[in-house]
């Protein structure tokens, strides 16, 4: 298991171009889809947790699902993986940069590169969307938090600070039932065993 985790990471790791948020895709294709090491409601709220920590998101990522899998190993494993591509990559750029002018070479590269990332996070974040259990209360928080970044420029940090201060002023002042802040809904998979247990109790 610890091979597969530091394997499949510096797989992970290897492709994440465009920031750590273009690694979700990918955690998703190989975690969930690939692996079944996961469930889509379960990295859902790793991205949560990940982006509201100090640190880059990746690495925060890598570390929670190697802890969640096998512990403090498991944690090891996957941030030593997920980093050490970047790691070789920025080294042999910064030798060819300094030593060679390719600068010009490298640029149509990423410009053909960054708008497949872009599509990439936004299919995965419509379908991490799906699982979220939707309510007019978190999806007034979602349209705030969406105004402040995009129209007034607010820094993510602030907006991200005032989501968790939200949540947890609202989920005291109202049940979770409620206020539509369960943080994980049932899955369909759940939901229908649950319907064939209570057929076969009948």
């Amino acid at each position: 298991m610890y091979k597969s985790l530091l394997t499949t990471f510096f797989k992970i790791g290897l492709f994440t171009f465009g920031g750590g948020y273009a690694m979700i895709p990918l955690i998703e294709e190989e975690i969930v889809r690939k692996k079944a090491w996961m469930t889509d409601e379960e990295i859902l709220d790793i991205i949560s947790v990940a982006q509201s920590l100090p640190g880059p998101i990746a690495v925060n990522m890598a570390a929670f699902i190697g802890y969640r899998l096998r512990r403090l190993g498991g944690a090891l494993m996957a941030s030593l993986g997920v980093i050490l591509p970047s790691f070789f990559i920025i080294v042999i750029i910064a030798h060819l940069l300094i030593n060679a002018n390719i600068a010009d070479k490298i640029e149509p590269i990423f410009s053909g590169l960054m708008p497949a990332i872009a599509v990439m996070i936004l299919i995965s974040a419509y379908r991490l969307g799906k699982k979220v259990k939707w309510s007019q209360l978190n999806m007034a928080i979602f349209a705030l938090a969406a105004v402040l970044l995009i129209v007034l420029g607010m820094h993510p940090i602030l907006v991200i600070g005032g989501g968790i201060v939200t949540g947890l002023f609202l989920n005291r002042l109202f049940p979770p039932s409620a206020s539509g802040l369960d943080p994980v809904s049932k899955s369909e998979d759940e939901s229908k065993h649950d319907s064939e247990s209570e057929g076969e109790s009948e």
